[in-house]
């Protein structure tokens, strides 16, 4: 019988995680759409928030509390807090190369495709980063057919997600690509864990690292900071509508003036001057 239990607290750390995937993704489409209307460093402004809200909330923040439920039957498990914060890190920077990939050239699916690899492979690092960062009393091995499939689930989910980055408009459509890319981003964390396998031993040496509680109020205050900033700023930014409007008034503005410049015709049709 395997020691590994992925679900030592019941439905509760797959059910949050899944929550705390839903709402990063969601908040992450909503700061993608504000970046599809302005230009220079406030659309580079947007899709970073985006990448913080995909990256952090959505794909990190999930990880870490799902493993929160995770317990291996004779040993303790700690987190070594470098490889942790690292493994947040790589979660941000490869959904925002992925964003700029798209935000700048996602009409063409060379570019789409590319950004799906990248980022999906990325993603999946930033999972397999964070099981490295465990330190357990035991041998821990994969299941290299089922880590395939959790890379390929990652790619393909980042892929989906970066296409309804460029395409989703409306809050009804973002909800349900939320609540779409929050089952895919679980699937593959999953999948990812049921890759492991653990040949527990016993030692009395004390295992280095923290307690995965540790993380969880400084998780908690920084996750909460982060989304009541990004929140404020898109409540205190011109809404989707009044840029839409400005983008409408330039543009006719401009048509207006070139119409003005133009020569006018006499009579019988031929330009005057």
């Amino acid at each position: 019988m395997s020691p590994i239990d992925h679900f030592s607290y019941g439905l509760i750390t797959p059910v949050l995680s899944y929550a705390m995937s839903s709402v990063g993704s969601m908040l992450g489409l909503l700061l993608a759409s504000r970046a599809r209307l302005v230009q220079g460093r406030e659309r580079a402004f947007w899709l970073v928030g985006a990448a913080v809200a995909l990256g952090g909330t959505g794909i990190w923040t999930m990880h870490f509390i799902a493993m929160m439920g995770f317990g291996v039957r004779g040993t303790v498990i700690r987190y070594d807090v470098p490889l942790t914060a690292a493994s947040a890190f790589l979660a941000v920077v490869v959904v925002g190369t992925g964003l700029f990939l798209v935000s700048y050239h996602g009409e063409r699916v060379a570019y789409l495709l590319g950004g799906g690899l990248l980022t999906g492979v990325g993603v999946a690092g930033m999972h397999y980063l964070g099981m490295i960062a465990m330190n357990m009393s035991g041998h821990v091995s994969y299941d290299p057919l089922i880590v395939t499939l959790s890379v390929l689930i990652a790619i393909a989910a980042a892929t989906v997600a970066l296409w309804f980055t460029i395409r989703v408009t409306g809050a009804v459509q973002r909800i349900g690509a939320a609540l779409i890319m929050g089952i895919a981003v679980t699937g593959m964390h999953y999948t990812g864990m049921f890759a492991m396998a653990v040949d527990v031993h016993e030692t009395t040496i004390p295992l280095a690292g923290s307690k995965g509680i540790d993380f969880l109020l400084p998780l908690i205050v920084g996750i909460s900071l982060i989304t009541v900033g990004l929140l404020l700023a898109v409540m205190l930014s011109p809404s989707e509508r009044e840029l839409r409007g400005e983008e409408e008034y330039l543009s006719r503005t401009e048509t207006e003036k070139g119409d003005e410049g133009a020569p006018q015709a006499n009579l019988f049709g031929t330009p005057r001057g």
